[in-house]
C-alpha cells in the first residue's frame, strides 16, 4: 500500500504545469494586460487630449495679438505630436490592426509604416494569405515583427530591410535581414535589443529563434513556429478578438 507522502508527491507533480504550459499562460496574461491598458489609455487618456485640443482651439480664436496666436498654434503642435504618439503607444499594446486586417495585411502596414517614418527602404516577401493559423500564433508573429523592426529603426542604421514570412505545412518561418552597422552576438547584448524576450515567446509556442549579426554587415533574425504550436494550447483558453477601441 503506497504511502500518504508518496500519494501527496504524485498528486503534487500531476498538478504542476510544464514549464512551457506557464510559459504560454504568462503570454496570454501578458496580452491581456496590453489590451487593457491600451483600452485606458484611449478612453481616459486620449479623450482628455481631445477635450484639450478642442478648448486650446477655441482660446487660439479669441486671442487677437499675433504673439499670443503664436503661443497658442506652439501648444497645438506639442499636443498634436503626443496625441500622434499616444496612438502609436495604443498601437503597440493592442494590434488593431492585425484583429481588422489579418496578419499579412498587418505586417504589410507595421513595414510600410517604417519606411515611411525613417526613410529605410523595405523589401516584403509575404505569402498572399495564411491559412490554418490560431489567433495567439498570429499574435506571436506580430509581436515579433513589431520588435523586430523596432531594432531596424532605433539600433540597425541600415539602408534597406527586408521581412519574409513562409508558411509549409508544418511550420511558419519568419525572416527579418538589414544591411545595417549589425552587433556582434558574443557580448550578451540580447537583452539592449530585446532578443531575450523575443526568444522566450517563440519557445513558449514550441519554436525557435535564432540571429546571425556581424559588425558592418548587418542582422538577420529567424524564427520559426510550428503550425500546430497553437492548436496544442487550446486547453488553455485562447485571447478574444474583440479589439480595443483606437
Amino acid at each position: 500500500m503506497p504511502s500518504k507522502t508518496g500519494s501527496k508527491s504524485s498528486l503534487l507533480k500531476a498538478a504542476t504545469p510544464p514549464a512551457a504550459e506557464l510559459s504560454r499562460q504568462l503570454l496570454k496574461v501578458q496580452e491581456e494586460e496590453r489590451r487593457r491598458i491600451s483600452r485606458e489609455l484611449h478612453d481616459e487618456t486620449g479623450q482628455s487630449l481631445m477635450v484639450l485640443r478642442y478648448h486650446l482651439e477655441l482660446l487660439g480664436g479669441e486671442w487677437r495679438t499675433d504673439d499670443q496666436r503664436a503661443k497658442i498654434t506652439e501648444a497645438l503642435e506639442v499636443l498634436d505630436h503626443a496625441i500622434e504618439g499616444l496612438r502609436r503607444t495604443i498601437a503597440r499594446l493592442s494590434p488593431r490592426v492585425l484583429e481588422e486586417l489579418g496578419l499579412v495585411s498587418a505586417i504589410s502596414r507595421q513595414v510600410q509604416l517604417l519606411s515611411r517614418h525613417t526613410g529605410i527602404k523595405s523589401r516584403l516577401h509575404l505569402p498572399q494569405e495564411l491559412g490554418g493559423l490560431e489567433h495567439d500564433l498570429e499574435v506571436a508573429l506580430y509581436r515579433s515583427v513589431q520588435e523586430a523592426l523596432h531594432n531596424v529603426a532605433k539600433h540597425s542604421h541600415a539602408s534597406t530591410f527586408t521581412v519574409s514570412l513562409i508558411q509549409s505545412e508544418d511550420k511558419v518561418t519568419l525572416h527579418v535581414e538589414d544591411d545595417g552597422v549589425g552587433f556582434s552576438t558574443r557580448v550578451g547584448q540580447e537583452g539592449g535589443f530585446g532578443l531575450t524576450g523575443m526568444r522566450e515567446r517563440a519557445v513558449a509556442l514550441g519554436g525557435s529563434m535564432k540571429v546571425h549579426s556581424e559588425k558592418g554587415k548587418g542582422t538577420h533574425l529567424r524564427i520559426v513556429f510550428p503550425a500546430t504550436a497553437s492548436r496544442r494550447t487550446r486547453g488553455l483558453g485562447r485571447l478574444p478578438r474583440r479589439a480595443s477601441a483606437a
